[in-house]
């Protein structure tokens, strides 16, 4: 007779038990995003005699997850590529190795107060100003991070905070200082009415002085978030205040600020906005004040135009921040077909020694034709050119101009693989 493994029965016991009482939900979700582009003045000015730049590149992911009235697991491995770009031939045709992991974490109910998440996990918040998932970047943006949820009458309260060491080091704490070690934050959101939604967004951003030393300086970043929507009429606006210290350890008083209104009538969408992000007026010194806004992780393509003349503003602005003044038209022929047009002017929120007294930056224009040919399929095209003026060409160090432009056509297919879910047995 053979003898009972006590430990492997009592395992399978308790499985048998909790497949019986736990009602729970599996899934496989899949997403491939494949990106034409012409590049021929995308991110700066196209120069008189240079060749437009073609490529597609490809983002591939594949989600599990599972979740039970108590407990939530994600995990998200992803690939990103550009196509032909392996540097040898030796193993064959395809991509150096690019494997990546978006996601992976759980997420534990805690009674009837809310939920605690730890793990890699997107952070998308209002706006996506400040925190955001990046989502026209393949790669995409996430955050190793350990976060409370809590739901406390009608009110949402989310309180995150995360840690980013780069090696398992045995003493010291170093970490680049173009990036966040400490990372924290607390959003408070009320849905009020059916029409208006109000946040409150608190970040206290922790980075390092120098690429090999310990201590660090905190750029705190407060403000809040208001939609409204009646009817046709939609508005949505923020405002972020940022005081603290900036890497150096210069102090910090800066704003961002968006409005964006709109109405529909029939088909058509038409609507307006601003946003504004402060700069300075003179570069700062020890012992002065830095004006020159950071809007941390938030998503940069989103906003500023498509051309993304406009994300690294310390550079790409010479320290003058910007405003962009927008209005567009959104005209759907269908439930599943939908054109928009976005026209931008640019200026400098400030000039400085280092850009032109004349704030004007130039004119752009977004063409975006949208196909949403299934519930798991969706074809986007654009098309966008930009007019810069003297000012910008100045700022970018480009004297002879050619007409800039971009085209990009996207596919993206995001079908469930497989849903499973099981019930307690009566």
């Amino acid at each position: 007779m053979k003898r009972i493994n006590y430990k492997r029965f009592t395992l399978l016991i308790l499985i048998s038990v909790l497949c019986q009482t736990v009602s729970a939900q599996f899934s496989v979700d899949a997403q491939l995003r494949s990106r034409f582009e012409i590049r021929d003045g995308y991110q700066k000015l196209a120069i008189e005699g240079s060749n437009p730049a073609l490529f597609i590149s490809q983002r591939t992911r594949l989600t599990f997850g599972y979740e039970t009235s108590s407990l939530k697991l994600k995990f998200t491995p992803q690939d990103v590529r550009l196509w032909g770009d392996q540097s040898t031939m030796n193993i064959g045709v395809g991509d150096n190795p690019s494997l990546d992991l978006l996601e992976a974490y759980a997420e534990v109910k805690l009674g009837n107060a809310g939920w605690v998440s730890a793990g890699r996990q997107q952070l998308v918040y209002d706006s996506r100003r400040l925190l955001g998932n990046r989502n026209w970047n393949q790669n995409g943006i996430s955050y190793d991070a350990l976060l409370f949820k809590l739901k406390p009458n009608d009110w949402n309260i989310h309180l995150g905070s995360s840690w980013n060491t780069l090696s398992n080091a045995l003493a010291e704490n170093p970490y680049p200082t173009t990036r966040i070690k400490s990372l924290n934050f607390l959003w408070l959101n009320r849905k009020f009415n059916e029409n208006f939604t109000l946040s409150m967004l608190h970040i206290s951003s922790g980075v390092t002085k120098t690429d090999t030393t310990n201590p660090m300086n905190f750029r705190h970043t407060t403000g809040l978030y208001g939609e409204y929507k009646k009817n046709n009429f939609s508005a949505w606006s923020n405002f972020y205040y940022q005081y603290g210290k900036n890497q150096k350890g210069y102090n910090l008083n800066a704003f961002l600020f968006d409005a964006d209104a709109s109405y529909k009538l029939g088909n058509v969408t038409a609507g307006i906005g601003i946003g504004y992000l402060s700069g300075n007026d003179k570069t700062p010194a020890a012992g002065e004040t830095d004006k020159l806004f950071d809007p941390l992780y938030g998503n940069r393509h989103l906003y500023f135009g498509a051309m993304d003349y406009f994300s690294n503003f310390p550079t790409q602005t010479r320290q003058g921040g910007v405003a962009d003044y927008y209005a567009y038209l959104d005209y759907k022929f269908s439930n599943k077909l939908s054109l928009k047009n976005s026209v931008h002017y640019f200026t400098l929120a400030q000039s400085n020694p280092q850009t032109p007294e004349d704030k004007n930056l130039g004119f752009e224009n977004d063409l975006i034709l949208s196909f949403r040919f299934s519930s798991w399929g969706m074809l986007e095209g654009g098309y966008c050119f930009f007019l810069p003026t003297e000012s910008l060409k100045a700022i970018q160090k480009v004297e002879q101009d050619k007409f800039s432009q971009f085209f990009y056509l996207q596919l993206t297919l995001t079908p469930n693989l497989f849903k499973q879910t099981t019930s307690p047995e009566k």
